[in-house]
């Protein structure tokens, strides 16, 4: 499927962000037509996935769509096939002057083109959009082992992540 609809316009991506990656990786808005190229490979690095067909995609990516200012996913490619992924969502407020809270979600880089600093720079350009966005703030929730890496791209520990499941208790790479 050649189809280029972007979730959102890639000027919102300032330039001199895209130029910050290596030569070969393009960072853009996710497309409809990406369900081939390796998007779901990607997030697998991450967590569990799922069964997931073409047409649960596109209803998905077509829902992110139609709630226009709130989901803006990126996806980093290289030969034709999409390596890294990051989102970033926003959240509209009535607090702090009916501010914009940036919420990082789905940073995964595919094991083979980690350590390229491709993580570091899909948070800069989720940093960057918030910006251009309005956003006060971003946040994002990780596990200890990624503390580490959040504080390299400028993040600092401010509290404690809380969660209510209402699935059946599973493991860690399966809950999400």
């Amino acid at each position: 499927m050649g189809d280029k609809q972007a979730l959102f316009s890639a000027s919102l991506i300032p330039p001199e962000v895209s130029r910050s990656f290596p030569d070969g990786f393009n960072i853009r808005p996710l497309e409809r037509g990406d369900y081939s190229k390796g998007f779901f490979d990607c997030l697998e690095v991450l967590t569990w996935i799922g069964d997931i067909k073409e047409a649960d995609f596109l209803e998905r990516y077509d829902e992110m769509v139609e709630a226009k200012g709130t989901y803006y996913f990126v996806v980093i490619e290289h030969e034709g096939r999409i390596v890294g992924t990051g989102a970033l969502v926003v959240e509209k407020k009535f607090i702090h002057q009916r501010g914009k809270c940036g919420h990082i979600e789905e940073i995964s880089i595919a094991k083979e083109h980690q350590g390229k600093g491709l993580g570091i720079n899909t948070i800069k350009a989720l940093d960057s959009l918030a910006i251009n966005l309005g956003c006060y703030k971003n946040i994002l929730n990780c596990g200890p082992r990624n503390e580490h890496f959040y504080v390299k791209c400028g993040y600092q520990n401010s509290g404690i992540e809380m969660s209510h499941y209402y699935e059946e208790e599973r493991d860690a790479y399966h809950r999400g």
